[in-house]
């Protein structure tokens, strides 16, 4: 029934194509004819057309199916906020181009031309310079607000500027940021691009075993926060072409959206902080929640295994802190007791350095 009727329609819109051109022949005066004639001429070419439109009804439709679906996708490129920007920036255009062609309007042909040129020119610019300045417009209000929120006290029904969190593939096949958000540490909405998505469905197909349980823990983590009613996750359909590399996507996409980067790839951290894109990295965050161990204290720890100097040996804490024990190597597979002397903070983590002090094992040092 439907395909019957959008038939009609197109059949229609035929009619009515071939009627206008009707009407433009019989005032052309090409052909001499009566009143009566021209309107049988407009009739036939109406009907002509009609004919035609709805015998090629269903290229039509698939064509005009197609122009749609290419347009759909090209719009969702774009975020609300640059499509609501540009259709502002175009109207601003259009009146802009409307004053400067208005006192030509008179001249023939000139006018025209004018118009139309003015028209094209100051809707694109209009539309290019809105959504590219777009910052310049909107985040200086927000910056306000950001100030004035500090000094004034917020009303229960206002809610806070929170930037959202957006996850690249490292953070999500990691896994500890589930366990993050549960504790409720992590404040916003988790935005997930679905040139991750992508990233990690390749990664979970791939036919190394290593790699593709790696994808599949990701996908299984994406789940559990889906399923988190304290967690809200946003799934971003834009993207930025095939040819660019995931990281330069996230930073884009940080950019627009104004969040922050949620990684523990210590290369994309570098990268963002040189463009300005604030991160949140993982590792950081365990770092910084490790316990605080001062030179001196003493603590109780089994040497595992010889390091890399002469007489070291190698021992580690329950969250991963290694220990350089001078004069440890003799000690392998015993528990004993260090004095620390020094902890060095290294990009990779913590590292704690000690010296022997005595054998638990009644053995003496």
């Amino acid at each position: 029934m439907i395909d019957k009727i959008v038939k009609a329609i197109i059949a229609v819109i035929g009619a009515s194509i071939g009627a206008v051109l009707g009407v433009l022949l019989s005032n052309s005066g090409l052909l001499e004819l009566s009143s009566f004639q021209n309107v049988l001429v407009i009739i036939g070419i109406s009907l002509i057309f009609g004919i035609i439109f709805f015998l090629l009804s269903s290229k039509i439709k698939k064509t005009g199916l197609r122009i749609v679906g290419a347009f759909e996708t090209e719009i969702l490129k774009f975020s609300t906020m640059d499509i609501l920007l540009g259709a502002v920036g175009l109207i601003v255009g259009f009146v802009i181009a409307f004053l400067i062609s208005q006192p030509l309007s008179d001249i023939k042909y000139v006018g025209t031309i004018v118009w139309i040129v003015s028209y094209l020119v100051f809707g694109y610019l209009g539309i290019k310079i809105a959504t590219r300045k777009k910052d310049d417009v909107l985040w200086p209000q927000l910056l306000n607000l950001k100030k004035s929120s500090s000094v004034k006290k917020h009303d229960k029904n206002k809610k806070e500027i929170i930037s959202p969190k957006i996850l690249d593939t490292s953070v999500i096949i990691d896994g500890r940021i589930s366990d993050i958000c549960r504790t409720g540490f992590i404040e916003g909405t988790l935005v997930i691009p679905e040139f991750v998505l992508k990233e990690l469905r390749h990664i979970a197909d791939s036919s190394d075993s290593l790699k593709r349980n790696r994808g599949r823990r990701g996908l299984d983590i994406l789940n559990i926060l889906q399923k988190d009613d304290a967690v809200n996750v946003l799934i971003e359909s834009k993207d930025y072409g095939e040819n660019i590399e995931v990281d330069v996507k996230l930073l884009k996409l940080a950019k627009e959206l104004g969040g922050k980067v949620l990684t523990n790839d210590f290369n994309l951290n570098k990268v963002a902080e040189f463009q300005g894109v604030d991160v949140l990295n993982i590792n950081e965050l365990a770092n910084a929640v490790k316990p605080v161990v001062l030179p001196g204290e003493e603590m109780i720890v089994m040497i595992v295994k010889d390091g890399k100097e002469s007489g070291q040996g190698l021992a580690y804490l329950d969250d991963g802190t290694m220990i350089v024990v001078e004069g440890g190597k003799k000690c392998i597979g015993d528990s004993v007791v260090v004095t620390v002397t020094s902890v060095l903070q290294t990009a990779a983590g913590r590292m704690i350095f000690a010296k022997l002090k005595n054998v638990i094992n009644n053995k003496a040092v």
